[in-house]
C-alpha cells in the first residue's frame, strides 16, 4: 500500500523517518514537505499536499497533528484512488477554542528565539530520547516566524467536520495517551461525525509517531490490510 504521509506543525517531514523504517518494505510512501518560510493556510496548503497524490496506485492519507484538516479535506474529495485515511493526534476543528484569543497576539510571538528545549516536555514528555529532541529542535528551526504564525493561525480558525462526514472510505484515528497538545475532546468530536472512524489509543506522547514508531507501524499496517481484504 502506499502512504501519503502529511506532516505536523513543521511541516518538514523530516520528523517520519522512523516510521518509514519501522513499517518496512510493505509500504510505499509519499512525504510531503510543506514550504518553511511562506505564510500558507489550510487552503494553500492542500492544494499544495494534493499535487503529491499519486495517480497511479491505492492509496492511505495520513495527517498528523496540524495536518489532518488538510487529509480531511483531501479526503473528502475522493481523489481517485483513495482507500483509506489516518488522523494522527490530529483534529477537525480548533482543538483549543479557549486559545482564540490568541490569534491577535501571534504578531508579538518570537518563534525563532524561543528555546527549542521547551518543545520536548509539551511534545515527548517522559518518552522523550536525546536524539528525539535533537531531531525536533532542528525541524523547528527551519520554519520561519512568519510561516509558523500562518500555521497556528490556520488551528485557531479551521473547522472541517463538514468535510468529515463526507468522507466515504475507512478511517483510523490514532489517539495519544498521553497527549499534552491535543486534548482528548478533539477525537471525542470525531466519533459521531464520522461513524466510519475506527479509534486506537497508544500508550505515547503528542508525537506518537516519532515515540513509538513500531507500536504505531503494527496498526497502520493491520489497518491497511483491513482496506485490502475488503
Amino acid at each position: 500500500m502506499h502512504l501519503v504521509l502529511l506532516p505536523g506543525m513543521d511541516g518538514t517531514g523530516s520528523l517520519f523517518s522512523g516510521l518509514v523504517s519501522a513499517l518496512g518494505p510493505g509500504f510505499e510512501a509519499t512525504v510531503v514537505k510543506y514550504p518553511a518560510d511562506q505564510a500558507l493556510g489550510y487552503k494553500e496548503l492542500e492544494s499544495f499536499a494534493r499535487s503529491s497524490l499519486p495517480l497511479d496506485r491505492p492509496f492511505i492519507i495520513l495527517g498528523e497533528s496540524f495536518s489532518g484538516p488538510i487529509a480531511i479535506s483531501l479526503s473528502a474529495s475522493m481523489p481517485p484512488g483513495l482507500a483509506g485515511v489516518i488522523l494522527c493526534c490530529s483534529f477537525a476543528r480548533n482543538p483549543l477554542p479557549v486559545l482564540r484569543w490568541l490569534k491577535s497576539l501571534l504578531g508579538l510571538v518570537p518563534f525563532d528565539h524561543l528555546p527549542k528545549v521547551f518543545l520536548g516536555p509539551f511534545l515527548f514528555g517522559r518518552f522523550a530520547s536525546r536524539k528525539e529532541r535533537s531531531e525536533l529542535g532542528e525541524a523547528v528551526s527551519r520554519v520561519s516566524n512568519k510561516t509558523m504564525r500562518a500555521r497556528i493561525k490556520a488551528v485557531l480558525e479551521v473547522d472541517a467536520s463538514a468535510k468529515l462526514r463526507q468522507i466515504a472510505v475507512p478511517i483510523l484515528y490514532l489517539r495519544a495517551s498521553e497527549d499534552h497538545i491535543v486534548p482528548r475532546a478533539a477525537s471525542e468530536h470525531i466519533s459521531p461525525v464520522a461513524p466510519r472512524v475506527r479509534m486506537v489509543e497508544l500508550e505515547a506522547p503528542h508525537l506518537l509517531l516519532q515515540a513509538i514508531p513500531t507500536a504505531a507501524s503494527i496498526v497502520i499496517s493491520e489497518f491497511s490490510r483491513d482496506i485490502a481484504g475488503a
